[in-house]
């Protein structure tokens, strides 16, 4: 399995954790309800975006640079992150709720770019060893814990299979 394939598959995932929150969010009650989505959507994103740095936006650093969107990427997630910090320690419902949906809206926007850039490019810039290689390397990083589960390591396994 390629490492894009692996990182499609779990942005798969990702999207229906994004359409879940925001159905659920206008019946939340409780600032509870809202702080406990947004700590498991930062524990998912940190984990997915981790992997992302080590082992595949490293190799294609230099492109972003290219054409100039390096700074755009960090950005991105920086912004995802701040909006899930924020969301941790606020104290007003409404606020929570509001950082939270604008959390899920920079992810969506991040991994669309994500799918129609970055995926793209890595498929023409590294070779299928390369891909297939990084791929292993994923498998072999969650089967130690490191991100999803491993069941659902192989739910994924048999989706691109």
């Amino acid at each position: 399995m390629k490492i894009t394939e692996a990182l499609f598959a779990e942005h798969l995932v990702f999207h229906n954790m994004f359409d879940h929150i925001e159905a659920a969010a206008p019946k939340f009650k409780t600032l509870a309800e809202v702080k406990s989505q947004a700590a498991l959507m930062e524990q998912l994103l940190k984990a997915h975006s981790d992997t992302e740095d080590e082992l595949f936006i490293g190799p294609l650093e230099h492109c972003f640079e290219q054409i100039g969107q390096r700074d755009a990427f960090l950005e991105e997630h920086q912004e995802i992150d701040e909006n899930l910090r924020r969301d941790r320690v606020a104290k007003d419902f409404k606020k929570a709720r509001h950082l939270l949906l604008a959390a899920v809206s920079y992810s969506r926007k991040h991994f669309d770019k994500e799918e129609r850039i970055v995926f793209p490019l890595a498929e023409r810039v590294l070779n299928s060893k390369t891909l297939t290689a990084l791929g292993h390397r994923w498998m072999e990083q969650r089967a130690r814990g490191g991100g999803v589960s491993k069941h659902a390591t192989r739910v994924i396994e048999r989706t691109v299979r």
